[in-house]
Formats: structure tokens, sequence, C-alpha cells
């Protein structure tokens, strides 16, 4: 018996990236129901080799739906996801709006699976950040094995993390640069052509952004609170894919070749490390693959116990809908949910 699914946000990028991995891994559908706004009313978006017009949000009944995969942001779920939740209806949100809710779990599959069972208290299940989820993949083995008490991360990361336009923005403002036309910043605070922005979300009172607190919040409640990390986060001019500079501080010593032994061996990992020109992996490369890729892991001999690691995976994927997609197949593979069709 398949599960009624309802991808909320159809139309944006996470929400057509959902679709696509709904399709290409052959989650057990009856139905597949596409749903935004009032005003994408009506628009077609992509499931496999069939079309789907999105329905309206605001006038939909859950009541039948087994799954709903929320991706329209903060304030919609805020709104939307108790009252979907309380009709019976598991609801796994990709916003920050339920991330650091004691009643609900905040999910990895390859990180803290276990943890899932949380999900009852609220039905709510919380995807992380997306630089968050392909960081505590990484360092999850390498914790088991060494137990990890500091972090240092530096984020790479691309336009389609602030959405479709933010894509645009890029586009335009390169274009515009390559023909001498006058460069329109609209969605960044500075131009991102040809450029680095050491800006993620809104800055907070200590100095940080907000992009960087959900990353220090997140891996605390997902991999181990006891685990002290600072990151700073940059917007690259790249369109698609995160990467990261990771710095690690083990309580015990490990190796470069255990660390990459380890790593080899991880779910959701694969290693690029040659010690060569190109023989690691760069964002276009990660772009539309399902793997956390890991290179240049190497010593940090400036501190006892240290690595040094280069991260990349696809922000759209793992980093969002790929995840959500494995939230939900932990649902029904540990038999959590059964379909309310049966």
């Amino acid at each position: 018996m398949g599960f009624k699914v309802a991808v909320v946000g159809a139309t944006g990028n996470v929400g057509r990236e959902l679709l696509d991995i709904l399709a290409e891994r052959r989650f057990p559908v009856s139905e597949v129901v596409a749903l935004a706004s009032s005003r994408s009313l009506g628009t077609e978006v992509s499931f496999g080799d069939k079309v789907l017009k999105c329905k309206n949000l605001d006038t939909y009944d859950f009541k039948d739906v087994d799954i709903c995969l929320m991706s329209a942001g903060g304030s919609v779920s805020k709104d939307w996801s108790p009252r979907i939740a309380a009709q019976n209806c598991v609801v796994i949100d990709n916003s920050s709006q339920w991330r650091y809710d004691s009643d609900v779990p905040l999910i990895v599959p390859e990180v803290n699976a276990d943890a899932i069972v949380g999900f009852r208290k609220k039905n709510i299940i919380a995807n992380p950040n997306c630089s968050t989820a392909q960081l505590v993949v990484a360092l999850k083995p390498l914790h088991d094995f060494a137990k990890i008490t500091r972090v240092v991360v530096s984020t790479y990361q691309s336009v389609s993390g602030a959405g479709k336009e933010a894509m645009d923005e890029l586009f335009q403002q390169t274009r515009a640069v390559f023909v001498s036309d006058s460069v329109e910043t609209k969605k960044f605070p500075k131009r991102i052509a040809f450029n680095l922005i050491p800006q993620i979300d809104v800055f907070m009172e200590d100095g940080f952004t907000k992009e960087e607190w959900k990353m220090m919040a997140e891996t605390k409640k997902i991999l181990d609170p006891k685990i002290r990390l600072t990151a700073t986060c940059v917007r690259v001019p790249v369109f698609i894919s995160h990467s990261e500079s990771v710095n690690v501080e083990f309580e015990n010593p490990i190796t470069v070749e255990e660390a990459r032994n380890i790593l080899r061996e991880a779910p959701g990992v694969l290693v690029i490390d040659k010690h060569e020109a190109g023989g690691y992996i760069t964002p276009h490369e990660a772009a539309g693959e399902d793997a956390t890729y890991i290179s240049r892991i190497r010593e940090d001999a400036t501190v006892e116990n240290g690595l040094a690691f280069w991260c990349v995976a696809d922000n759209l994927r793992k980093g969002a809908a790929l995840n959500a997609v494995q939230i939900a197949e932990v649902l029904i593979n540990r038999k959590l949910i059964t379909a309310k069709a049966g």
C-alpha cells in the first residue's frame, strides 16, 4: 500500500527537487499532491513522467494525507504545520521554524535516525540547515571514533540556498558585467557576481550571523551538545552546492589514514582525496549528486589531535530535499507510520 504525500512549496527550488527525488527513489506513493500559494494555483510541476498542477494550500484538506513535505518558509510552516499535524499527517519541515523546539526531532538519517521516535509529540520532524546537514554527516563517524571537542568551519555557500531569486540575480549580474551594463543588487546586500559576501542571514548581537548560529545550535542538537563549534558563513558566486573548510579537534588521537578509512565506510559519504591537481571535489561536480564529498584530509599540527578537510554537497539535495525524503523513508522502514488508506 502506498502513502499519500503532499509537497508544500512545490514551485520553489527545493519543492521541485523534492518531487524529483520522490520519483528517483521510487518512494512508495499512492498519490503525490503539489501545493503552493494561491498565486501559483494551476502552475505545472514535474513528478517523474507525470505533470502535476499545483493546488491551493489555503483550501486543501489533509485528512487523507500521510506525509507532508513542507518547504514554504518559516512563517508558512509556523501557521500550517501544527494544523496539518493535527490531522494525523506527519510534517517534515525544511524551514528553521521547528528545529530548536525540544519536542521536535531534528534529523539527519545517517547521524541520528533513532531520535525520530520523538516525532509523536507534535507530529512534526525538522530538517536541518543545508550547511549543517552535510557537516554532521562527515563529523558523525569521526566523533564515534575519537570524540570531537571543537570544530572551526568556514562555509562557501551557493546562491541557490537563498532561493530562485538569488540564482536569477547571480545570472543577471554576471551577464551585466560581461556586457558592461549596470549591476543591480536586490536579493543580496552587495553584488554577488565575481564577489564574495561574508554574511548569510541577519546579524545577531554577538556579531555572528543567524546562519552561523544555526550551525552551532543544530550540530549540538543533532550530534553532541558538548561539541564547541564556531562558523563563518560566506555566500559565493556558485549556483548549486555548498563547500566547507572544516578544522576538527578530537579528545583522542586519530591519524589521517584512520580518518580516511572511517569516512570511506561512512553512510552518505564519498572520499575523493588524491594529492594531485584536481584530486578533490568542487561544487560544480557535486551538483545533482546525493553524496557528501570529502577531500583534502590532512593533519592539523597546530593542535593536539587535529584534522582538517574539505566538504562539498548539493545543498538542494542532501542539504534539503534528499534529507527530507530520507526522513520519510525512515518513518516507513521502521514502521512508525502506516498509510491511512491501508
